[in-house]
């Protein structure tokens, strides 16, 4: 269900947001409340900025029963997800559906009944579609690439299947010549981009209790303040810096590298379209291939001779594979390129036989270890985003897509409202009033594009009475932790910007505001993901101007007619500005991008 409201108000000249602010006049609604400048307190860098308005409205109460005749939209506050439940219950066939059949099952899924209970004991009594799809794939060691919509149980899609793993070889083993109890101590690591992810993700692993109350297995972070455990874990979730900094920089002579790069059998890449572009790129193909180095050398040293190697041999053999990697990782990029380049040309002549000799390069050594890739949005349309290089590097790997991927949740509301200089701050109050109330724990998500307009937003909502807490980039670790653990737990109003919008997993998020539109439809499918997750229902509200309006017809045809969104983007440009290269109206954009 989408719904559509657009304040009659006069049309205003695109001219840039700084002019346009200079000829504003603050409104009676707000003059009590910001005695400053106008320019000092909501003057923002952004292209798409939120901007006072220029008339009168009615009231400064926090109920804003406002009488304006101007046809501002009518929000019933506490009456949240009523629409959005309603339509919920009308897709609870197989398209809105969140959850496996009926017949599958933990155990028929191949879970132990051990992990099973840990986590019926968390509420967790069947398994999503999503899982059901993939936990399969992955007890079966195969690589793994899992490309679901948000809030469709991805993280517990592959960490019960790994930790079911992990405990069916945890039993020490006998040494059949020395007659010695050995260890075979496998780890998990998780990579993650960012220090809140790490965290979410421990959480989550450590609330599969055993029966004594204990977490049924040994989990570490290394990242933000957390240095390298003293004890050894069975889950390490770390970022690709503060990995690469631990096994480098802080460990010179090379103890604790070689170990780790052995005892790691499974790798996970959570928000993996995130890691594999931009700043991450360079340290995650690093990792990479230092990860399937040790794979090579392994294999090597197992086909060569029957002879058994020593943990000394070992160690010294890494410790020149790895440095050896190291050195060659421009020029094994540079030749995988040439390798796909000489396959394209050889197709053309030989049909599909050198597909087989491109493959045949991914399979000349024995694996050793297992890559699962985690991702809500996962572009395909290019060598080099992150679907692109994923099928040149793996390209045996096993695709699991959710049913909903890069395309709208039948169970969320959204309510488009477009604004102009004299309706976005009664738009913006309108819509948090919708959701918002002191009695109740409803939480609610404000997003915009910077901090300037986070920070402006939450003065304005602090001036009128609305309690809210903020979250991005410039606050600190600690303050960040503490308005989500209270924004979790007790509910209110989060305004943040987009440091909020992936992978964080909060529940019973009822509504979301685009305060301002987001500027990539990566940005926009993480940020409605934040509610309607875990099969419930949920609202989006956002507000748009003029010059955002191509965009946003673009995002409701492709989510009217079930296209994926996907199409409507790159990750490297805004919307606005893939739009404007085309030059042209914003219906033949419309059709031509979803085409």
């Amino acid at each position: 269900m989408q719904v559509s409201s657009t304040y009659p108000a006069r049309r205003l000249p695109l001219v840039s947001d700084s002019r346009m602010l200079q000829h504003l006049r603050l409104a009676p609604r707000l003059h009590h409340l910001h005695p400053r400048r106008l320019s000092s307190s909501l003057s923002f860098t952004t292209k798409y900025l939120l901007i006072l308005p220029n008339s009168s409205s009615a009231s400064t109460h926090r109920s804003f029963h406002n009488s304006s005749s101007r046809g501002t939209v009518r929000f019933r506050p506490r009456a949240l997800c009523t629409a959005a439940v309603e339509q919920a219950k009308a897709h609870s066939g197989e398209e809105g559906s969140f959850f496996a059949d009926d017949g599958v099952t933990w155990k028929s899924l191949g879970i132990s009944d051990r992990i099973a209970k840990a986590l019926a004991d968390t509420g967790i009594n069947r398994p999503s579609l999503v899982q059901a799809a993939c936990i399969p794939h992955i007890l079966r060691g195969k690589d793994v690439i899992i490309a679901a919509e948000t809030g469709s149980g991805k993280t517990h899609g592959y960490l019960i299947p790994l930790i079911n793993k992990l405990g069916a070889v945890s039993a020490p083993l006998e040494d059949d010549l020395s007659g010695d109890t050995l260890e075979k101590h496998e780890t998990v690591l998780v990579l993650c981009p960012n220090v809140m992810l790490c965290d979410q993700v421990v959480g989550m692993a450590n609330s599969l209790l055993d029966q004594s109350g204990k977490p049924l297995l040994k989990v570490a972070a290394v990242c933000g303040q957390k240095g390298w455990p003293i004890f050894k874990p069975d889950v390490l979730v770390s970022t690709p810096g503060a990995l690469i900094n631990y096994l480098f920089e802080y460990d010179r002579e090379n103890r604790r590298r070689d170990q780790f790069l052995r005892r790691v059998k499974f790798v996970v890449f959570d928000e993996a379209d995130m890691l594999l572009c931009g700043s991450f790129q360079n340290q995650v193909i690093r990792l990479i291939h230092m990860l399937r180095f040790d794979e090579k050398l392994l294999s090597r040293m197992s086909n060569s001779t029957k002879e058994p190697v020593t943990d000394l041999e070992l160690d010294e053999k890494l410790d020149a594979g790895v440095s050896e990697a190291d050195d060659s990782y421009e020029e094994e990029t540079e030749n995988e390129e040439l390798l796909e380049c000489s396959k394209t040309e050889q197709e053309n002549s030989n049909g599909t036989g050198a597909r087989r000799d491109w493959r045949r390069v991914r399979e000349i050594y024995k694996r050793s270890k297992q890559y699962v890739f985690v991702a809500a949005t996962l572009p395909q349309s290019g060598k080099k985003t992150a679907g692109g290089v994923l099928k040149r590097m793996f390209p045996e790997a096993t695709w699991v897509s959710g049913a909903h991927l890069h395309r709208h949740n039948p169970r969320l509301e959204q309510r488009w409202i477009e604004v102009t200089t004299d309706t976005q701050v009664d738009a913006l109050l309108d819509a948090v009033q919708y959701s918002y109330s002191n009695d109740d724990s409803t939480r609610t998500m404000v997003f915009t594009n910077t901090v300037e307009s986070a920070n402006s937003v939450a003065d304005i909502l602090e001036r009128v009475g609305i309690r809210c807490m903020l979250y991005h980039s410039d606050s600190s670790m600690e303050e960040r932790a503490v308005n989500l653990c209270t924004f979790r737990d007790s509910g209110g109003v989060l305004v943040c910007t987009d440091a909020a919008a992936r992978g964080l997993d909060i529940p019973n998020v009822c509504h979301v505001i685009q305060a301002e539109f987001a500027t990539s439809a990566v940005d926009f499918l993480h940020r409605v993901g934040r509610t309607a997750r875990a099969g419930q229902a949920g609202v989006v509200t956002s507000l748009y101007t003029r010059s955002n309006r191509d965009l946003v017809n673009a995002v409701r045809q492709a989510e009217e007619t079930n296209k994926p969104v996907e199409k409507a983007f790159s990750r490297k440009r805004s919307f606005r500005n893939k739009l404007r290269k085309r030059g042209r109206s914003g219906l033949d954009v419309t059709q031509r991008v979803l085409a």
